[in-house]
């Protein structure tokens, strides 16, 4: 099967659609970490309190990191990218120039039966702050670049959740100091198993909460979450005011795997009320649906009242495979009543390089 890979914003996350088989991965109570002064401890209270005296003891730089259980499914997280390829994780310089770029060794890797079910959740602290927070299945062998590394073990799902929260909601402040830790509680949360970590992203899918945070959650809901997150995403399809985050949704749908995600792809593009929401649709459902979006999209080009909507219809057919898209982009450059569409279409047959449209041009120009 082709590997089909989608950037996840701006840490370096790849995301993956490849078939895979699950390994077995060993237990996330003694990560594998090399290089570093390693330092275990059990969390008897609080997390949050525990992190927070740990966090402003370090003078120098330091990791401190737990185990929580990773959703379920066939998800691989290496070297700071979200990768279904399964290909395995090489050594993960925690200190590496490029930290959140693919760093794993190029060796090829054993694929055994069944995948990580932990997730590493790694914190670099450094002058009583938090500077840097990873996430790593727990199959990674980690380097920490000779630095202190404590370990926590003990640790409740939920209070994960709660440790990172407030670094998602700097996103009120909208501080670019805190672009990548925020991005990275938030997909960390988005990786966690259970019921807290669903309550923690319903939240930031809120009216109230700014719209860059709902456009990353949709992006999450759609590419981790599975099932539960379909509800959430179909809910903001419906209910979200901005347009904006109703466009952006469409993408999210476009990468979940379940089956009601095209159908709310195709309610987008006949429905929404925003002439931008449709277009999006259509355009995401040329990439994920092809031969199945064609009906969708020839309608938009004959029937949706805004002629920017059927100019992207139009592209989003160019966008189809060239067997079903070009002899449709031929019909309507022949037929349709609009002149702004016809000559879009003209336009994208002319980029194709398909003796079809070749033979279409000739026809015109001859008669």
């Amino acid at each position: 099967m082709r590997l089909h890979r989608l950037a996840a914003f701006s840490l370096g996350f790849t995301f993956a659609l490849a078939p895979t088989v699950r390994a077995q991965a060993p237990s996330a109570e003694t990560p594998r970490v090399t290089n570093a002064k390693l330092e275990t401890r059990t969390v008897s209270g609080s997390l949050a309190a525990e992190f927070r005296l740990l966090v402003e003891r370090q003078a120098g730089p330091a990791w401190i990191g737990y185990a929580v259980p990773q959703i379920p499914g066939e998800h691989s997280m290496c070297c700071g990218n979200y990768d279904d390829s399964h290909s395995g994780c090489g050594g993960c310089r925690l200190e590496a120039r490029d930290a959140g770029a693919n760093t794993t060794s190029g060796e090829k890797q054993t694929v055994k039966l069944e995948g990580p079910r932990n997730l590493l959740v790694l914190f670099r602290a450094e002058k009583g702050a938090v500077g840097k927070i990873r996430a790593f299945s727990e199959d990674c062998a980690l380097d920490a670049g000779g630095l202190p590394f404590v370990w926590l073990t003990g640790v409740n799902p939920a209070e994960s959740v709660a440790l990172l929260e407030p670094f998602v909601s700097r996103w009120e402040n909208d501080s670019h100091d805190d672009h990548e830790t925020r991005h990275a509680a938030l997909m960390v949360i988005a990786m966690q198993d259970g019921e807290a970590s669903s309550q923690a992203l319903e939240k930031f899918t809120a009216p109230d909460r700014p719209e860059k945070l709902r456009e990353q959650t949709a992006f999450w809901l759609g590419a981790a979450r599975g099932a539960a997150g379909l509800p959430l995403l179909t809910r903001l399809a419906k209910n979200d005011p901005s347009a904006h985050v109703r466009g952006h949704v469409a993408f999210a749908l476009s990468v979940s795997r379940e089956p009601g995600a095209l159908d709310e792809m195709i309610r987008l593009a006949k429905t929404d009320a925003a002439g931008y929401v449709r277009g999006q649709a259509l355009f995401w459902l040329a990439q994920k649906a092809g031969k199945k979006a064609a009906g969708t999209i020839t309608a938009a080009i004959e029937d949706d009242p805004d002629t920017d909507v059927k100019k992207k219809a139009v592209f989003a057919l160019s966008q189809l495979p060239k067997d079903d898209g070009v002899p449709k982009l031929i019909e309507v450059a022949r037929t349709n009543r609009n002149p702004t569409v016809r000559k879009q279409a003209m336009f994208w047959l002319g980029q194709s390089n398909d003796p079809r449209a070749l033979a279409f041009f000739e026809e015109v120009l001859t008669h």
